[in-house]
């Protein structure tokens, strides 16, 4: 397949600028200065395996791909409070104050548009710095106007939008939802089942501009998006960031699976105190961060092909707002598992991680990806994202496949196939050479 270069410059657009957002724009700005290393990012970092008669057969992936260059990339967003990158990273607290006063012309010159905001779906922020229209569809037309204003002024060749928000109150898919015509009809009466990032998400695909979604909400996946994406040949994805307690349970199950031992209980709780966490602490809010957690066992455990393994998983995961801790999340897990004969074992993982450093480099690598997928044709579901997502949005009737280590042979065989090279099994064999052993 043809994909275009990465040439001119790239926008990102972040809807919610809060500790994830501000973190990768002032990460960002000081891997520019050559200050910082960009760890964590895959498309910066990441190695990829070819096989090749001659040369290097283990580029880095952003030597490997076409990607638009960190030099190139221009930040921009929505917020629902005014202050500016500088000071909300500031208030944060996540990255050192040396640090961001090293970028503090850099950070303070990004200053947040007017968010399109509803408190029902939020009820723990009160949104100061909100647009106001006559209906949902009028706020969507103001959010093409900011982005379409946005590329403009700043000389952007080519956007992206990835979802930094916070994460809305629990709703199950509907009519409304169901396809591009209902939902349009929705956006113009303000039907209350239609969320802030579903009008965001639908002023980006509108433009045809790529949406990743880093929070558990439904934003893009509902029929309608799905919908509006083939039709205006925009890639999408989400949802919810891969960070923390979940992408512990991604690299622990696949290896209890892998080796045949049974697991009884898993009980996950965390402890959290920046503004994800306050958000959280309404019931209905953790709701929907719930949901997105707890597939990501079932499906890799799978207790309905090995019942007398899995038939008993109990599950419980608990999120509570502890202020002192602010971005400082720690995760608590047991695991009830058992081995040969039935003997009964336990696991105990204690992971004081930081949310936001573990987020910052997904953010990037998204944006840079799905810049990449428009630029390759791709269109509609990226399901080769699943890499990145606790709840990866797949086509219809799909299986989510949450094994990390499969999402990452999926993802780089993406990128393999796109560049004409051969795919790789997980054992790192070319299929060619498989069938030739076979």
């Amino acid at each position: 397949m043809e994909v275009k270069e990465a040439t001119g410059r790239l926008g990102v657009l972040l809807p919610g600028l809060g500790a994830v957002a501000t973190t990768l724009i002032a990460g960002v700005e000081a891997v520019k200065k050559g200050i910082a290393q960009p760890i964590g990012s895959i498309t910066q970092m990441g190695n990829i395996h070819l096989n090749r008669k001659s040369g290097n057969n283990y580029p880095k992936i952003k030597e490997f791909v076409p990607l638009a260059n960190l030099g190139d990339i221009v930040f921009g967003g929505w917020d629902v409070y005014e202050d500016n990158v500088y000071v909300a990273a500031s208030r944060a607290k996540v990255l050192e104050q040396h640090t961001l006063d090293a970028l503090r012309p850099e950070l303070e010159a990004l200053k947040p548009m007017k968010a399109v905001f509803d408190k029902s779906y939020i009820k723990n922020l009160d949104g100061t710095h909100v647009k106001e229209g006559a209906n949902k569809m009028v706020l969507a037309e103001m959010l093409m106007e900011d982005i379409a204003k946005f590329q403009d002024t700043r000389g952007c060749d080519r956007l992206v939008i990835v979802w930094c928000g916070s994460t809305e109150k629990y709703i199950e898919p509907s009519e409304v939802h169901a396809t591009l015509a209902a939902f349009e009809k929705g956006l113009r009466e303000s039907d209350p089942r239609i969320a802030p990032s579903m009008i965001y998400a639908y002023a980006a695909v509108r433009m045809g501009i790529p949406f990743l979604n880093g929070a558990p909400n439904l934003t893009v996946d509902i029929p309608a998006i799905v919908e509006l994406a083939k039709k205006t040949e925009t890639p999408i994805g989400g949802k919810d960031f891969k960070t923390g307690q979940t992408l512990m349970k991604t690299i622990l199950a696949p290896g209890l699976q892998a080796r045949a031992l049974g697991v009884k209980g898993w009980f996950s709780t965390n402890i959290l105190g920046n503004r994800d966490g306050y958000v959280l602490d309404d019931p209905d809010n953790f709701r929907t961060k719930e949901v997105s957690k707890l597939s990501v066992l079932e499906d890799i455990l799978r207790p309905d092909l090995s019942p007398e393994l899995y038939n008993e998983l109990y599950h419980k995961i608990r999120i509570n707002y502890y202020p002192p801790h602010g971005d400082n999340k720690e995760s608590w897990d047991n695991i009830d598992i058992f081995g040969w004969l039935g003997y009964s074992m336990q696991i105990k993982i204690n992971f004081l991680c930081r949310d936001s450093i573990l987020a910052a480099p997904l953010v990037l690598d998204l944006a840079l990806f799905g810049d990449f997928a428009k630029r390759a044709g791709l269109s509609g579901i990226q399901e080769w994202l699943s890499f990145y997502f606790k709840s990866p949005q797949t086509a219809p009737g799909q299986r989510a496949e949450h094994d990390i280590f499969k999402q990452l042979t999926v993802l780089q065989n993406t990128l393999r196939k796109l560049m004409g090279e051969e795919l790789v099994n997980p054992e790192g064999l070319t299929y060619a050479e498989e069938e030739i052993t076979a």
